[in-house]
């Protein structure tokens, strides 16, 4: 087979594969997505802020909802320095981190989330002890967690937190991500290791939709949404500044 045959193969089952999961999740996590996205309503409602979290590649569908276009303003990141992104030097540091006792903690203690708050916190194996321990202290606090996290990786590993539970334990919504564990949709003969992940496809088209539904909620109830517009468009930057101007006791991406 030439090279090319082999590489439009592989594409298309990549695509097939991450198509399979979104229809998947859709289908098997849509009423949990829609209570996500209704708390998130209900918080919007009551005064509340949303932030996000995750670490490493897991912050990528955080960060996907923060300061966008067609995306609530009220979405705020959880920053966690050295574990949010990949930036940081060396890489693995990042992953190291996510298995401090008490960093959660710390991070939660200098936040500026209240109670009645919502925090969503993304993490795909949830068995470390950063995830875990976000979730314990952030209900303790009387704050919402929503935890889009993939429910395989229960079964099949152990956790890395002292109480032994994972992320799903101590949530009050869970989002099924539905991710095999390993997050590689391909193998191949002479590839040693399984590759192509699709977590960021589906834990991103799970957030956008948990979003999407809180708007149309807020809607729903005769509530404007305050929706950002992109900034490439007329009249966005202006749109953007007074909704930003509206909220901005709820919005903290700006000093």
């Amino acid at each position: 087979m030439a090279d090319s045959d082999r590489s439009d193969r592989l594409s298309g089952k990549y695509f097939d594969a991450a198509i399979d999961l979104l229809r998947q999740v859709r289908d098997e996590e849509g009423d949990r997505i829609i209570a996500a996205g209704e708390l998130i309503a209900d918080t919007v409602v009551a005064g509340g802020r949303v932030f996000s979290f995750g670490a490493g590649h897991s912050s990528l569908p955080a960060q996907d909802t923060v300061y966008r276009a067609g995306g609530l303003a009220l979405m705020n990141l959880l920053s966690v320095p050295g574990v949010v992104g990949v930036d940081v030097r060396p890489a693995t540091l990042g992953s190291a981190l996510e298995r401090v006792d008490g960093l959660a903690a710390a991070v939660l203690g200098t936040s500026p989330l209240e109670p009645g708050d919502v925090l969503v916190i993304i993490s795909l194996s949830g068995r470390n002890a950063l995830p875990v321990e976000m979730a314990m202290n952030a209900r303790a606090l009387g704050i919402k967690v929503i935890g889009v996290t993939s429910v395989a990786y229960t079964e099949a590993t152990t956790s890395r937190h002292a109480s032994g539970s994972f992320l799903k334990d101590h949530c009050d919504i869970v989002l099924d991500s539905r991710i095999p564990v390993g997050d590689a949709e391909l193998t191949l003969p002479g590839i040693d290791a399984p590759f192509a992940p699709a977590s960021t496809v589906v834990t991103s088209a799970i957030m956008q939709a948990m979003v999407a539904t809180a708007a149309g909620t807020l809607a729903e109830r005769g509530i404007d949404p305050p929706l950002l517009r992109s900034g490439n468009v007329d009249g966005g930057h202006d749109w953007n500044a007074r909704v930003i101007s509206e909220y901005a006791d709820r919005i903290f991406y700006r000093q």
